[in-house]
């Protein structure tokens, strides 16, 4: 069964999809000063934030998601009191910020609001059901997975799969941890990355059924062709090549795609000392037989790891590529790493380039992978 992509919204350091879209094209970085009142103790002082319209705001995810998911669904163009539309949201932490705030006088917080049933249907009243996935880095790829899922069984006639993350200073404290000194920029591939920034934010696209008549008046914007999905279990941390690739293959294999025909990846890229080699040298492997291979681009340099809400904001560019948009280049990359020469990075100035068929990698802490494989229908 196709599964239509019928509405998108993101939500991220520099506003909404179409101004991140422009920013990622002029190769801008969204960092700044680490909004947190001790970074020495974090030892990280740098971050992609988001403005919130009231900086004091306890659920600020929640507010994110709300915000993506009610425009989506107006783009789709769905009258959601005629038909079953189910919510998937995936995220890495919740809305732990808020918990780490319960010691300030006045603030409350029920367990409830960790999860996001209440913040969709602000919204959505009406929807059927709001299930919240908590996947690590990788979440809003498994929300993706599981909503092709519902519609697959005829749970739903559309599902919003969505993704939301904001900055903890629990996980920041984490990242900080890892460098010998605090990274100034996160640097996909490049051969003098520092390692990881996080950034913030939120994502929703709409998926409908194919096989039926249209439920939406919205523009089609691409399909989901397949999601292939790994839990190798390997590490904490680490990554594992054989789980990063046997999600790779899965997703080629549900989408009925072979390697030659994959125009486009949209990496996972964090600026890490092991992801970024350890990518590359699976993305080289996989792509082998393909000549030239596809051309392979990353956001994070622009945007932070935005953890939970990291795997649709790439689809989101990928559907940008598939509507005839430029592909932007890997802000931060100034000298690829070894392990990337085989690799045809974007670099310095976006390219222009036809692409029917993109793949988007998104790789979670624990071996939790996902890769989503979406295609134009014209």
């Amino acid at each position: 069964m196709t599964k239509l992509i019928t509405g998108v919204e993101i939500r991220s350091c520099f506003g909404e999809s179409e101004a991140t879209f422009e920013a990622l094209v002029e190769g801008r970085s969204g960092v700044g000063e680490l909004r947190f009142p001790d970074t020495a103790r974090l030892g990280v002082n740098r971050g992609h934030h988001v403005d919130d319209a009231d900086p004091q705001t306890l659920l600020r995810a929640s507010d994110w998601l709300s915000d993506c998911v009610a425009s989506a669904v107006a783009q789709s163009g769905i009258d959601v009191m005629r038909a079953r539309v189910a919510v998937v949201v995936g995220t890495g932490l919740r809305e732990l910020g808020a918990v780490e705030r319960l010691d300030e006088p006045g603030t409350a917080l029920r367990t409830a609001q960790l999860h996001f049933n209440e913040a969709v249907r602000q919204v959505l009243p009406d929807a059927t059901e709001v299930i919240t996935v908590c996947n690590a880095c990788s979440a809003s790829g498994h929300a993706l997975a599981l909503a092709c899922d519902l519609l697959d069984l005829d749970e739903a006639d559309a599902v919003v799969a969505a993704g939301c993350d904001a900055m903890s200073e629990s996980m920041l404290a984490m990242i900080g941890r890892v460098s010998d000194e605090p990274t100034d920029q996160l640097r996909p591939f490049d051969a003098d990355r520092m390692g990881v920034l996080l950034g913030e934010g939120a994502a929703a696209v709409v998926l409908e059924r194919g096989d039926r008549p249209r439920i939406g008046r919205g523009p089609v914007l691409g399909e989901v062709l397949g999601v292939g999905l790994s839990c190798d279990a390997y590490h904490e941390t680490a990554p594992q090549p054989g789980g990063i690739a046997r999600a790779m293959r899965d997703a080629h294999e549900r989408a009925a795609v072979a390697p030659d025909e994959v125009d486009l990846v949209v990496a996972h890229g964090t600026g890490t000392a092991l992801n970024d080699p350890t990518e590359s040298q699976v993305l080289a492997e996989v792509f082998a037989t393909a000549v030239p291979g596809p051309v392979v681009t990353g956001i994070k340099g622009s945007t932070g790891h935005t953890s939970g809400s990291a795997a649709l904001m790439s689809l989101a560019v990928a559907l940008e590529a598939l509507a005839g948009r430029q592909v932007p280049a890997i802000t931060g990359l100034r000298r690829p790493l070894t392990e990337a020469e085989p690799l045809r990075l974007v670099t310095g100035a976006p390219a222009a380039v036809p692409v029917r068929v993109a793949q988007v990698n998104a790789f979670g802490f624990g071996g939790v992978n996902a890769v989503c494989m979406v295609g134009s229908t014209s």
